[in-house]
């Protein structure tokens, strides 16, 4: 059960409720007017709770749960207990969140403007938005309605936020336009000077970044990332990409939409990812480069030339992932010939 002081709880809902929500099917005899009172994962789950398999590694669990109701496969269903209802579904994870958004729906903002926070008479503020203490909101910045700016977030001259926006704690926002239900968590840096220096004998010279950042809708930033603005082409981030905690994207760097960057990546200035790309935990992009629509970098891979639409590389260098495979076997198996030998 989820931490009453940190999340509430909706419900309960009964099964047929639940199928309506997650669009999955109910299993035959299944009874459709269960109610179910929580989301739990299998090994936790009891009375009354939904819980969900993705993963046959979790077979075990899943045939030993105690819930009352499983979100599986269809051809998972001959190995469910036999007093668990079903709703049978081809993607049990992304059902199972929508579920879990039904029972723990997001806080409904209270709006108001704190007594802590500065509003500049300047900026327009749209309808149901909350401004914490300590928020400030400068000249000329637009802030779309139903919108949270947390505590200490500041909201640069000029700045555009689109509607249902969440601004977490100490986040700053310069140079950049953001579209609607953006969701920005703690510590964010979005708009900064990017890394432009021309070097010379005389010391290395500041280049002036005159572009913006750019924000689809529906984009998430996780705590801590640093988007730069542009040196002078804007640095875009595309619709529906998710990006994880402590990641930096230098200027005129293009994300294309639904990608998916995961933790302690850094991407170079000027290069451009393609739609639905995967970039797994600490790999490091070079600059000037392209990767193609749904390639696929492992984690902390190392890419100095472009990727083709649909590739999978990793390693440093990184390479076909396929060669990458076999060159680590067989540096390994040289390893264990030469420990043998010694």
């Amino acid at each position: 059960m989820a931490d009453p002081r940190f999340f509430t709880r909706a419900g309960p809902f009964s099964l047929a409720e639940l199928a309506k929500v997650t669009g999955a099917s109910i299993a035959p005899g299944a009874p459709a007017e269960l109610d179910l009172v929580d989301v739990m994962p299998l090994d936790k789950a009891g009375e009354g709770d939904l819980t969900f398999i993705d993963n046959r590694k979790y077979l075990d669990a899943f045939r030993a749960t105690k819930a009352s109701a499983i979100l599986a496969a269809p051809d998972l269903a001959d190995q469910a207990p036999t007093e668990a209802a079903l709703l049978l579904c081809d993607d049990p994870y992304r059902a199972y969140a929508k579920a879990a958004a039904a029972f723990y729906p997001r806080p409904v903002v209270e709006p108001g403007i704190s007594p802590g926070a500065y509003v500049s008479p300047n900026a327009t503020i749209g309808a149901g938005c909350r401004i914490e203490p300590g928020a400030v909101v400068q000249d000329g910045a637009e802030i779309g309605a139903n919108c949270l700016i947390g505590p200490a977030a500041v909201i640069d001259r000029g700045v555009t936020l689109g509607s249902d926006c969440e601004i977490g704690a100490n986040v700053t926002l310069q140079h950049c336009v953001l579209g609607d239900r953006v969701y920005i968590h703690p510590g964010v840096r979005v708009g900064q000077d990017g890394f432009g220096f021309a070097p010379g004998a005389d010391g290395h010279l500041k280049v002036p970044q005159i572009g913006r950042v750019v924000i689809d809708s529906d984009v998430e930033i996780g705590a801590n990332t640093t988007i730069d603005r542009g040196a002078g082409p804007d640095t875009v981030i595309g619709q529906g990409s998710k990006i994880d905690n402590l990641v930096q994207i230098g200027h005129n760097v293009e994300i294309g939409r639904g990608c998916i960057i995961v933790s302690q990546v850094g991407i170079s200035g000027s290069t451009k990812v393609g739609d639905f790309v995967m970039i797994g935990g600490q790999a490091g992009i070079a600059g000037h480069l392209e990767v193609g629509a749904g390639a696929r970098i492992a984690a902390q891979s190392g890419l100095m030339r472009n990727v083709p639409p649909g590739a999978t590389v990793g390693g440093s260098p990184a390479r076909d992932m396929r060669d990458w495979l076999k060159e680590s076997a067989a540096l390994s198996k040289l390893a264990r010939k030469k420990g043998d030998r010694a």
